[in-house]
């Protein structure tokens, strides 16, 4: 049943329209995964999928921007820019 479950899952991340969705479909489903095994219980499986999806989302978007990059500072600010040649 979990196997089932988890197949199902990522099908539907695959199924979605735009890289934005596609991230954000698969991000979710990995944290999902992560934070139920780290943790052991449903809180952290949710916690996984929202930090995930954000995650995800957020990377998914800048592969929709052509000539731009993803990157993040010292201090862990994350930004959007031109890709060096």
């Amino acid at each position: 049943m979990k196997k089932a479950l988890v197949l199902l899952v990522m099908g539907l991340t695959v199924a979605g329209c735009t890289q934005t969705e596609k991230g954000a479909g698969i991000g979710a489903g990995t944290g999902a995964i992560i934070g139920g095994l780290a943790t052991g219980n449903v809180r952290g499986a949710a916690v996984g999928a929202a930090v995930g999806g954000v995650s995800g989302a957020l990377i998914g978007s800048v592969s929709e921007q052509p000539g731009q990059c993803y990157y993040r500072d010292r201090y862990g600010n994350r930004y959007v820019d031109r890709c060096p040649n």
